[in-house]
């Protein structure tokens, strides 16, 4: 379900918005409509959707509209053109009264410079969107508290800003925000100004927040491994326009353009790419059908030493090496008296930067199982360094690269 709809959202500074209005429709450049009107473009005809419940980013460089867009939503800012609905209701075309409400009971904004009132207690602090609403002073208060609580900074209540650090203080704003229990939050650069490991900690707050009360949330950032690390969804922007909306892996794998390959250059990869993205194709023996002949003439035709075992549901039950296929027809067993269990598994979502310490010493490559069990491929060491060097677009991600006599198992 989306929570947030925006269809054909422009922004235009200046003068000659009509005639710079229609260049949009006929698709001409920022620049081009620069040199013959002299406005400028802050948000080009942007189309999006945030489903209610995930954590929406909007990403760029310095000048690429993503705070003028942020600012449209809420309307701070009054579009020139577009459509912006919350919950089905369009508040472009909202007025003062209807934004208020909106302002109110839906939408709250946290901002990079924190906003706090230096003269008003950490606790006034966060209770000043319910003062502003007229909650009653006991029910505010509690409210705050709470608020506090899950911020961990409910023993500073009665401290002032001044008094805390600049990660405590975005903490104390983050808390004022959640106070008002707004159904959408919007975060404005929020962590930009923290110090890097001040900043991680937040984003790992914010990630165990959305874990627990699942807000929707737009968030506004220029640090695309920051995007990478919390967004379910990325937009990034260029010159007012949206360049390209998907998952971070979408993104790093799939760029829609020379723009977008650019930026993700010089990503750690590794942190982002998860185990679905390398693995390849398993090649396997059902024990429950197969007899020792078979499993060793698939390996002669597959041209490995090795194959995983797995049964009729393709659960996997471990491995089958020539030696033990062999030693199996000779003394006439079964498939299943020589599986060896010496295969480690990880899931699909597991990251690059984490599989590499689990394949360093690993004797077969690992089995990648689905939550049901299920053997759904199968991730070597060659793809993993493969995968981390190549571009990430141009890598097949179904055949392997290594000549097959000399891998293990193939897939």
């Amino acid at each position: 379900m989306n929570k947030v709809e925006v269809k054909h959202l422009t922004k235009i500074f200046g003068k000659k918005q009509r005639q710079a209005l229609e260049m949009i429709k006929q698709q001409k450049s920022k620049e081009e409509i620069f040199e013959k009107t002299g406005a400028t473009v802050g948000v080009y005809d942007a189309n999006f959707e945030v489903k209610e419940g995930e954590i929406f980013v909007i990403m760029g460089l310095s000048g690429s509209g993503k705070s003028t867009l942020v600012r449209l939503i809420n309307r701070l800012i009054d579009p020139t053109d577009g459509e912006i609905y919350i919950d089905g209701k369009d508040i472009a075309k909202a007025n003062d009264e209807e934004l208020r409400e909106v302002r109110r009971h839906k939408i709250n904004m946290v901002f990079q410079n924190f906003g706090l009132f230096p003269h008003r207690t950490i606790l006034e602090n966060t209770e000043y969107g319910l003062e502003v609403r007229g909650v009653p002073k006991e029910e505010r208060q509690e409210l705050a508290e709470k608020a506090l609580d899950n911020s961990g900074l409910l023993a500073f209540k009665d401290q002032y800003p001044n008094q805390l650090s600049g990660g405590m203080q975005q903490r104390v704003g983050l808390a004022r925000a959640l106070a008002n229990s707004p159904e959408i939050l919007l975060m404005d650069e929020a962590f930009s100004a923290l110090d890097p490991l001040i900043r991680r900690e937040m984003q790992d707050e914010l990630i165990d927040l959305q874990a627990d009360q699942q807000r929707t949330i737009i968030f506004i950032s220029h640090d695309l491994n920051e995007a990478l690390r919390i967004g379910d969804r990325i937009a990034l922007m260029k010159d007012g326009q949206i360049m390209q909306i998907g998952t971070g892996e979408e993104i790093l794998t799939k760029p829609a353009n020379q723009f977008v390959r650019d930026f993700i250059e010089d990503v750690d990869r590794s942190k982002v790419l998860t185990a679905q993205n390398v693995m390849i194709p398993a090649f396997t023996t059902n024990i429950e059908v197969d007899g020792p002949t078979v499993a060793l003439n698939k390996m002669r035709k597959e041209e490995v030493s090795m194959l995983l075992a797995v049964d009729r549901k393709r659960h996997l039950l471990g491995s089958i090496s020539a030696e033990k296929a062999s030693q199996a027809r000779k003394e006439h067993l079964e498939l299943k008296d020589v599986v060896e269990q010496n295969v480690k598994t990880i899931s699909p979502d597991m990251l690059v930067t984490d599989i590499f310490n689990e394949i360093y010493d690993s004797v077969t490559p690992l089995a990648v199982v689905n939550d049901k069990g299920r053997l759904v491929g199968v991730v070597i060491k060659g793809r993993v360094i493969e995968a981390l060097s190549d571009p990430v677009d141009e890598i097949d991600t179904n055949t392997p690269k290594e000549d097959g006599k000399e891998v293990t198992i193939n897939g």
